[in-house]
């Protein structure tokens, strides 16, 4: 099978113009078949509070009511994602920007109201990924870039978090496809002392996984995403990274962040 990187940029450096600007040409010059996922969230928050609409978090998770859901499908769809697009297309990458209803690429469900009403998210199944549509838009030469937005089916967009968006498309793509997922951010990867870069964990076992969180090494959210990352590959994917965005040209090295295994 051919291999195929899925990618999902968070932390700042989707917030800073310069940092976004080399990582674009590093994912550019990135070899073979890739998708870009990203979120936004500092971006979404400014813009909502510019509008008087403040941000409600719970446990770092955003409840997404009707106003929000505007504002986060404005950033995400629009004006991060075709900005992204735009950049992309500058440097030679034929890319195409989407939300989960274009082409019916990413429908998930309305998380059910339970003790905490997170109102407009969505929650996503083995069903979820379109993988016909995605294939079909690589086999064309297209680099798809997909966004924190999705849809039921019926009408109505739903907010989806963005490293569980990555997780799902790379675990639907590895039906098709030899998949790793690489989820970059401002840190060079998991790190015993979060200032210290040279404390860096090279590599986590699924069994070394419970006592990293007991020791206090992995915590805030880097829990959800080593979890959905082990749940990966679980599923079928290759090999999960975790590493600094800057360094994504040390992919095919030793020398990137932490490389998570079973």
């Amino acid at each position: 099978m051919k291999q195929l990187t899925i990618i999902k940029i968070g932390g700042n450096v989707i917030d800073s113009s310069e940092k976004l600007h080399q990582f674009l040409l590093d994912f550019t010059a990135l070899p073979g078949d890739k998708i870009l996922v990203h979120g936004g969230g500092k971006i979404a928050t400014e813009l909502g509070t510019s509008l008087g609409i403040e941000p409600k978090m719970v446990d770092g998770r955003r409840i997404t009511d009707i106003e929000t859901l505007r504002i986060v499908t404005m950033v995400y769809a629009g004006l991060i994602n075709k900005n992204m697009v735009a950049q992309l297309q500058a440097r030679g990458c034929n890319a195409i920007g989407l939300s989960g209803a274009d082409g019916n690429v990413i429908r998930a469900v309305k998380r059910p109201v339970g003790s905490i009403d997170y109102g407009f998210v969505g929650d996503l199944n083995e069903a979820s990924v379109s993988v016909q549509t995605l294939d079909s838009l690589l086999k064309s030469g297209l680099v798809p870039v997909l966004c924190a937005i999705t849809h039921d089916g019926d009408t109505q967009l739903l907010n989806t978090n963005a490293d569980t968006i990555a997780s799902a498309v790379a675990v639907a793509m590895s039906a098709v496809y030899d998949t790793r997922l690489v989820y970059c951010f401002e840190k060079k990867g998991v790190l015993r002392d979060v200032e210290d870069d040279l404390s860096l964990v090279t590599e986590i076992k699924r069994n070394e996984f419970e006592q990293l969180k007991d020791e206090g090494v992995v915590s805030g959210g880097m829990i959800p995403k080593l979890h959905n990352a082990f749940e990966a590959i679980r599923q079928g994917v290759k090999a999960v990274y975790i590493g600094k965005a800057d360094e994504l040209p040390q992919i095919d090295t030793e020398g990137f962040g932490t490389r998570l295994i079973d």
